[in-house]
């Protein structure tokens, strides 16, 4: 409120005087004391603030009040707007309302001026008392395993769209507690002018919008110039699409971009904010006018209706009593501020109750607390997972199939079976009360010897706690005591840590909390093969470990231990991959890998004639073929270790075309024997799976968990992999199963040859 209000308020006696009598004596069941505000101003934009004058008063028991209102000077024009005593005064200036105006002429020879009573409709007053309503939304931040996210900041925007354009108005914003809690109270109201609430709004480009909206323009081959998505809202665009006589409406505001930029953009310069002031405000009821029209024009869509896209839907937001919500969750993770939850436009919530409850999900960038799970009560282990695959899954251990030992998902003829690991393996679970601090020894006959684990292969276990508020503590776990190289336990950290104070001002969360144990794995500390591990735990007397103990596996009187089998590659010269030079170029400028985990290279590419003749087609070559040729690719996709997963050929050709060789009708694949340095396939795949259970007789004899791959032959119509006269791109990519640093994609340990030449059809 400006200062002039205040000083009305305060009985400010002033030259001139407006007396203005408001009466709601068509009103059913008002009380004496109603109250009623009462606003003065000169214009309509929001510069009429700076010289406005608002008053709240009360009514009597006929239901008639009185607002004054004093100037200094002659205020010539002015204009009076009636409303709810709890609207702001900008509010109150976009209310589609009961108004008066007061034309400067009334002052001529007179200071003190009364005009004639205003009465209010009884629809205003009850309209008043309803068109703002408090909203209430409580709700969880919780991660997707339902741990809660604390300290975390929840924004509430409601969401508004039409055409390809969106806007966000942020409504409130609250912290998560420890529980992953909140409460957001705000108030909403509805009603403007439609061209006072534009002014209220940043639009934006909404890519998913557009992405729904030009298929459909794109499938009406009537439709002259298809509009390029823009930031910048311009409804010109619409000028194809609606008729002659409508047009005009559409010129009269070349870009609504320009226009907003009018309406808020500041400047010292005096000439330029006076024209700014006199630029008409844009008006969307404009969009109204024109939707028939293009409704009636463009291609039907009941996606788009579903959506609520307007023009398919009906748009008039101003009206909009009950706001529709999404949220935005962030939170300082690691020391960054973090995006845990964006919502989309799709995602949005239409029409929400006055009391919303939800469940956020925060994706894996969240800081989670750890649920409390209770620890066991006794010094003694529960290895449950490796790399978060249970050991139930891993062959070999408790619950699992005896064999392949130490493979994820042993006997499984699938892509997804049979998997050994590699890089960090990271061994997780509980240790039980009375446990200081532990270690880990290894053993790879079986359990007949055991060795300490060495230094280099033992990488630290960093936990973290939260402590409101909102601070996060990171922990490492990695000692050496008494000269050996050990893990602290957690209860042992926290009994020397502000005992009492955890699970109530301190709480773990998920990072590392069952980390047992991080397996630094290389081939030049552990070569490829089965390992057993177990956990031998000590007691820290002053600055001695003692009490080595082997611990027993919870609830039981059995050793621990868990059984990993391990696969890990040599890239480089130190490979046995053949030196680049000699035709199998790998590594630097190359896309090719010095490796043999796994191996890959284009052999020879040959077309084979209707006459049993062939052309070779080296690299960079060319040749020409007809109907009745055929494609043969002689390649090696092969794995040293024997746990290849799949290879894939493909052929990319003119402009974001490709082709899957190995898809293709006709299609056929052998075994390559003798041009190739390495054994033929006796398998040729092109997956784990078929290699197991594939049809014969090149196919489905593989014995778990072995695949080599090896030199393959492709043959393949001709005219199917090469449609049209082109060069062509030939690109044979193999991966192996192996699990890499917890990683369970197929990426981490592949390779990939290319093959380039021209084919003219």
């Amino acid at each position: 409120m400006s200062e002039k209000m205040q000083q009305n308020k305060g009985g400010n006696k002033g030259n001139f005087k407006l007396t203005v009598p408001i009466s709601a004596s068509q009103v059913e069941g008002i009380k004496e004391g109603g109250k009623v505000k009462v606003l003065v101003v000169r214009g309509e934009d929001d510069e009429a603030l700076k010289d406005g004058q608002s008053e709240i008063i009360q009514l009597d028991a006929k239901r008639n009040g009185t607002a004054t209102f004093t100037f200094e000077k002659n205020p010539g024009d002015l204009r009076v707007v009636l409303g709810p005593p709890d609207a702001s005064d900008e509010e109150l200036l976009g209310l589609q309302t009961v108004t008066q105006t007061v034309p400067a002429h009334q002052w001529e020879n007179r200071r003190d001026l009364e005009i004639k009573s205003i009465l209010i409709p009884p629809f205003y007053w009850d309209w008043w008392f309803r068109w703002c309503r408090n909203f209430t939304i409580r709700g969880r931040v919780i991660c997707a395993n339902g741990s809660p996210v604390p300290g975390a900041q929840v924004c509430a925007y409601d969401v508004d769209w039409w055409w390809w354009w969106s806007s966000f108005q942020q409504v409130g914003c609250a912290t998560t507690d420890v529980n992953g809690a909140f409460t957001i109270n705000f108030r909403w109201c509805c009603g403007f002018w439609p061209w006072w609430w534009w002014r209220q709004r940043v639009w934006q480009l909404e890519p998913l919008l557009a992405e729904r909206i030009l298929p459909i323009l794109h499938r009406d081959k009537t439709i002259r110039k298809i509009p390029f998505p823009d930031p910048k809202p311009d409804i010109t665009i619409f000028k194809e699409l609606v008729r002659e006589e409508d047009v005009w409406s559409l010129q009269r505001f070349e870009s609504i971009e320009s226009l907003v930029s009018s309406d808020t953009t500041e400047s010292t310069d005096k000439d330029t904010m006076t024209l700014q002031r006199q630029q008409p405000a844009f008006d969307p009821t404009v969009l109204t006018g024109i939707r028939e029209q293009l409704l009636n024009r463009l291609p039907a869509s009941a996606e788009l209706e579903r959506l609520h896209i307007w023009p398919w839907w009906p748009w008039q937001p101003w009206y909009d009593c009950s706001p529709d919500i999404n949220f935005r969750v962030t939170q300082i993770c690691q020391g960054q501020n973090k995006i845990i939850v964006n919502e989309n436009v799709f995602q949005t919530r239409w029409d929400i109750p006055t009391n919303l409850n939800v469940t956020l999900i925060a994706n894996d960038q969240a800081c989670c607390l750890q649920r409390q799970t209770p620890d066991p009560p006794n010094p003694c282990v529960d290895i449950q997972n490796v790399c978060n695959d249970p050991i139930n899954l891993i062959g070999g251990n408790p619950g699992a199939a005896p064999t392949p030992a130490g493979f994820l998902r042993p006997g499984l003829p699938t892509i997804h079976g049979d998997r050994p690991y590699g890089g960090e393996v990271v061994v997780q679970g509980l240790v039980g009360n009375g446990v200081d601090y532990y270690e880990f020894e290894w053993s790879n006959n079986n359990g007949a010897t055991w060795n300490d684990m060495p230094s280099s292969a033992v990488g630290d276990i960093v936990r973290q706690y939260h402590e409101p508020i909102f601070t996060w503590q990171n922990v490492p776990f990695l000692r050496t005591i008494d000269g050996r190289l050990v893990y602290e336990s957690r209860q042992h950290y926290e009994a020397t840590h502000n005992p009492g104070t955890w699970n109530i001002s301190r709480f773990w969360t998920v990072q590392d909390y069952f980390s047992l144990l991080r397996w630094e794995t290389s081939l030049t500390s552990f070569g490829d093969g089965t390992y057993k591990l177990r956990m031998k735990g000590w007691t820290l007397s002053g600055s001695q470990l003692i009490n080595p103990t082997y611990l027993p596996i919870c609830n039981t009187q059995v050793q621990n231990g868990v059984v990993i089998t391990l696969d890990n590659r040599l890239t480089g010269p130190a490979s046995g991959h053949p030196p680049s030079v000699i035709n199998h170029p790998c590594d630097g400028g190359t896309v090719h890998t010095c490796t043999m985990e796994p191996d890959t290279d284009v052999i020879a590419v040959s077309i084979i004639h209707a006459n049993s003749t062939q052309t070779s087609l080296g690299a960079c070559g060319q040749a020409k073929i007809t109907n009745t040729d055929v494609l043969r690719v002689d390649f090696l996709a092969y794995d040293l270790s024997g746990h290849l997963a799949d290879y894939d050929l493909i052929v990319d050709y003119s402009e974001n075309q490709q082709r899957n060789l190995l898809a293709l009708a006709g299609a056929t694949l052998t075994p390559l024997g003798g041009a190739a340095a390495v054994p033929a396939a006796v398998q040729v795949g092109p997956s784990y799976a078929q290699a197991r259970v594939g049809p014969l007789p090149h196919n489905g004899t593989a014995v778990p968990p072995i695949w080599y791959g090896g030199a393959i032959r492709l043959e393949v119509p001709a005219h199917l992999a090469f449609p049209e006269t082109c060069c062509y791109l030939l690109s044979l990519v193999a991966r192996k199963r192996t699990v890499v640093s917890c990683d369970h994609g197929f990426w981490a340990h592949s390779n990939r040859s290319h093959y380039s030449f021209t084919v003219e059809v």
